[in-house]
């Protein structure tokens, strides 16, 4: 098993944590730390990726433009770079992300949106910045029509495709299967994980992907992101020192790192049951508003309103159709029968292909 490349994303992951307040100062101190400690990709900036707070998508405590000063100046021996789905980030972005010799673009849509992701990659390519596709949700269709998406990102001149558990939800197994399916239609593909821990497996399932082919694997600091949270960078280095995979960097050196300067910032305690139904229902916490506000107006609990929209969609949720299953909620509550249903379409085979 080769030595997978750590990419190191608390800087933007982690910014959902925070309300995407971290500063240019956190900026240059983190990121020049992550550098020292010899990580080789390092991601900085809003949790949603450029241009997010110009779409006011959470407003950031620093411009998209501060953000690359502070990466630019901070990372001398690795590589930074930054998120961008498009439509929330335009061309436009990239022109400035030029200036400041950003190293990698990591561009994020589902199989749906993979056509709007080629004047990125293209442009990117023109600009001499490295492009990922990140296929957000991959767990929402099968493992063979993910394999033909990321043909395709291959064929539009990406260097690297990503299988992304949005939710928290995938199982080793399954995590596996989508990068060999990847790997078995693009002999040489390089293949990222991104992965979150609502059920407990960001290392196990990170674990997985190496053993599967992956080359690229997602962490951050104290598992510090989104939900549940991000793989431990401080528990993958653990797990690679424990294989004589580590490479050059020094698990004792990133641990003080992740203590002193993210450990601070954590206010979460425990397991919340949210975090842990998003997981079993692979659902994306971005729609939590909408689940929350009508929870509260139809009188239903929260979780099993998670479960009943995923059996109807795990990419989307609308606000008509969370109002939706709220009201079945409500009329189940008054006599008619409801019994969960956890959709998955590996499982089940049931992908809408």
């Amino acid at each position: 098993m080769q030595k997978p490349t750590i990419l190191e994303c608390t800087l933007r992951d982690g910014s959902y944590e925070i309300d995407f307040q971290f500063t240019k100062k956190d900026t240059q101190v983190i990121s020049n730390a992550l550098d020292n400690s010899g990580f080789e990709l390092i991601e900085v900036g809003h949790g949603v990726g450029l241009g997010a707070t110009d779409k006011k998508i959470g407003i950031a405590a620093e411009s998209d433009e501060v953000y690359m000063q502070a990466a630019s100046k901070a990372v001398n021996t690795g590589k930074w770079g930054m998120f961008a789905i498009p439509g929330i980030a335009e061309l436009q972005h990239l022109d400035l992300a030029k200036n400041y010799d950003m190293d990698f673009v990591r561009i994020g849509c589902t199989i749906e949106g993979l056509s709007n992701c080629k004047s990125f990659i293209e442009k990117a390519l023109e600009y001499g910045i490295t492009p990922y596709v990140n296929f957000m949700k991959s767990y929402a269709v099968h493992p063979e029509a993910l394999a033909k998406s990321a043909s395709v990102a291959f064929d539009m001149g990406a260097e690297a495709v990503y299988v992304v558990d949005s939710a928290g939800g995938m199982l080793p197994k399954e995590v596996q299967e989508y990068i060999q399916a990847i790997i078995s239609e693009n002999s040489q593909a390089k293949v990222g994980f991104h992965g979150h821990n609502n059920l407990g497996l960001g290392i196990g399932n990170a674990l997985a992907a190496m053993e599967a082919g992956a080359m690229i694997i997602d962490t951050s600091l104290q598992g510090f992101g989104r939900s549940a949270g991000n793989t431990s960078t401080e528990q993958f280095l653990g797990c690679l020192a424990r294989m004589g995979l580590e490479g050059n960097i020094d698990p004792l050196k990133v641990m003080d790192v992740g203590e002193d300067l993210i450990k601070p910032l954590i206010e979460k305690q425990g397991i919340t049951s949210i975090d842990t139904i998003s997981g079993m229902s692979l659902f994306h916490s971005s729609y939590m508003p909408l689940i929350y506000e009508a929870a509260k107006r139809y009188n239903v609990d929260p979780r099993l309103l998670i479960v009943s929209v995923c059996s109807e969609d795990l990419i989307n949720a609308s606000a008509e159709m969370v109002q939706k299953h709220a009201q079945k909620l409500t009329s189940s509550k008054e006599g008619k029968p409801w019994k969960p249903v956890y959709k998955n379409y590996f499982i089940n085979e049931q992908a809408n292909l």
